[in-house]
């Protein structure tokens, strides 16, 4: 029905007759001669109709924003004085010799180019409406061509695309399952997969030696920015390889393919230890746009005058660490305070401070509510932070986990307030994970998921896993965890200790694993893979502020789907077919079941 997309039109094809397709952008109607900006995903291109074509002009006199049209013309240069340089069309129009309409639009419910005063509701709510705006269709197109560019890499490299199950049984990888109730077996349950992690390795074990796949992964959690109940991951997976082999290859995946997509060379890629990145930054995947970074100041502080600061310098789990920003002694006390309140958030008390204004005249030139109590280490502690007149420096004494993610948190905030970033992009591998991390209770548990493999020998990792390494690495951009994997556990012995620490028995791991454990019995090679977030990695790209703008039909923050109002209710009969039973809701102030 077309020869173009509008997009395409420009002022080498003039006197050329074209047929285009798409919807009324806008209509103008000036002095008998109609102008129609017909917009498809390519771009808006002027068509103008006269009275000459007296069933042409019907259809355009009739035509409104978002009817669908069939136009047929000859293209030309738009006179003097009309040319648009800024539009990719604007040298050039369509003079129109017939126009169809097929199809009609009610007044949506919101103009294209008026979304910003919109509700993020309405646009998810009329979600294909909002996918007709350019920036919408920019997105997705940028994703595509993401994907393709991964996939070229990855076929060029020897990995084979392979799909695995969608439906099949849950394991604990970190967060709720989504469950699938089975009417063939009554009571039983598929769980939508997490990941594939298991499944790649069964390839791995299969004898094919690099897999991948755009899979769908399934999480039922807590949302925020960057989730989404179901969301995309660019896996996979390789057998007789390290560390610096998995990395290596997807380190130069990435650069090709944000040299390929946005025309741009990344910097190195740095190497982190976690622990360094803690201390340093309080976050796993810091943000190293942002020259901030966290000062232990625990020796200082343990016989200060100050109980919030000596009993967690003093505490084995306590943490004091300084925050010095550069030229921050210009923030007025309402924005210390709207800071103080952002850490609470993350479970901080309080957020201590002092303004050095002239650090030559001692105790005198500095202002703080603090500085009474700490006679006797400030020179030190100014020495130790660099601190200059004009700066500020923040405090953070708490348990180490509070502080890491208070002064993390306001790293990246300040970074964000104050426009502190030093480069555009910043790429970093974290490497050397714990194993396990503790819970409240004191129960180990996977850093990262069971299957991950320690750097430690089998008779160290036994000997003290509480403190075990692994062999586990991340992709870090701009302080977003692009990506995630490590070299996996290949040996049956040392899984079955890995699920012994984790406190899973024998009798659960034959139940939930027992594949997988019977598989490296025969052969299992070594392997290890990746995993990184495609809507994340088209968030950055693009520029959006969340993943939900790089997402055709997202879910919102509670999980459902505006547009199709899921999740729903489903019949008595679909119920009864899969023996379940709801439980009836108590009635307000009745005595029902609950």
């Amino acid at each position: 029905m077309r020869s173009h997309y509008c997009g395409q039109l420009n002022e080498t094809q003039v006197d050329q007759e074209v047929a285009l397709c798409g919807w009324v952008h806008r209509r103008r109607d000036h002095g008998g001669v109609i102008f129609l900006d017909l917009r498809d995903r390519d771009g808006i291109a002027q068509v103008v109709v006269d009275p000459d074509t007296p069933e042409a002009f019907a259809n355009a006199d009739r035509a409104r924003n978002e009817f669908v049209l069939r136009i047929r013309g000859r293209i030309r240069l738009r006179p003097e004085g009309t040319q648009n340089p800024n539009m990719p069309t604007g040298m050039i129009e369509v003079l129109a010799s017939d126009v169809e309409v097929l199809n009609t639009a009610a007044t949506p419910p919101f103009q294209l180019d008026e979304h910003g005063k919109v509700g993020e509701e309405t646009r998810l709510k009329h979600r294909y409406i909002d996918l007709r705006r350019p920036e919408m269709i920019d997105k997705l197109r940028l994703r595509s061509r993401i994907t393709h560019s991964v996939r070229a890499y990855l076929e060029s490299q020897g990995f084979l695309d392979i799909e695995t199950p969608i439906l099949t049984r849950a394991t604990p990888e970190g967060a709720r399952d989504y469950l699938v109730p089975s009417r063939t077996h009554p009571g039983e349950f598929f769980a939508l997969p997490q990941s594939p992690q298991l499944f790649k390795q069964l390839l791995m074990v299969s004898g094919f030696d690099r897999y991948y796949q755009i899979a769908k992964c399934f999480r039922d959690e807590d949302l925020r920015a960057d989730r989404q109940p179901e969301f995309t991951q660019i896996d996979l997976e390789a057998s007789f390889v390290e560390e610096s082999d998995i990395m290596s290859l997807t380190e130069d995946m990435i650069r090709q393919l944000f040299q390929d997509v946005l025309d741009v060379s990344l910097p190195a890629f740095p190497k982190m230890p976690y622990s360094e990145a803690m201390n340093r930054y309080g976050s796993d995947k810091p943000d190293l746009r942002i020259p901030l970074e966290l000062i232990d100041v625990n020796d200082l502080m343990r016989d200060v005058d100050f109980k919030v600061f000596s009993g967690p310098a003093k505490a084995d789990d306590g943490r004091v660490a300084a925050l010095k920003v550069t030229g921050g002694a210009k923030l007025s006390r309402k924005e210390i305070d709207a800071y103080t309140d952002f850490v609470n958030i993350y479970g901080a008390k309080g957020l201590a401070w002092i303004k050095v204004n002239e650090r030559a005249k001692g105790l005198e030139g500095l202002q703080s509510p603090i500085v009474k109590f700490m006679d006797g280490v400030v020179d030190e502690l100014l020495t130790r932070v660099d601190a200059q007149d004009g700066d500020i420096i923040f405090f953070g004494a708490d348990k180490a986990r509070v502080v890491n993610e208070a002064l993390g948190a306001l790293r990246v905030k300040l970074g964000e307030d104050l426009d502190l970033y030093t480069q555009e992009w910043a790429p970093l591998w974290v490497v050397d994970f714990p194993m396990f991390e503790a819970d409240d209770s004191g129960r180990l548990a996977a850093l990262h998921h069971p299957f991950t493999a320690p750097s430690s020998s089998p008779e160290a990792f036994k000997a003290d896993p509480a403190n075990a390494l692994s062999r586990a690495y991340d992709m870090v951009l701009n302080g977003t965890e692009l990506g995630g994997g490590s070299i996996r556990i290949h040996d049956q012995a040392m899984q079955r200790a890995v699920f012994e620490v984790l406190g899973i028995g024998e009798e659960e791991a034959e139940e939930k694993f027992g594949f997988l454990l019977d598989a490296l019995r025969f052969g299992a090679p070594p392997h290890g893979g990746l995993a990184f977030g495609l809507d994340r990695l088209v968030m950055l790209m693009s520029g959006a502020k969340t993943i939900r703008e790089v997402i055709a039909f997202p879910k919102t923050q509670s999980a459902a789907c505006l547009m199709t109002d899921a999740p729903g209710e489903v019949s008595a009969d679909q119920l009864k077919e899969l023996n379940i039973r709801l439980r009836q809701k108590a009635q307000q102030g009745g005595n029902g079941e609950a």
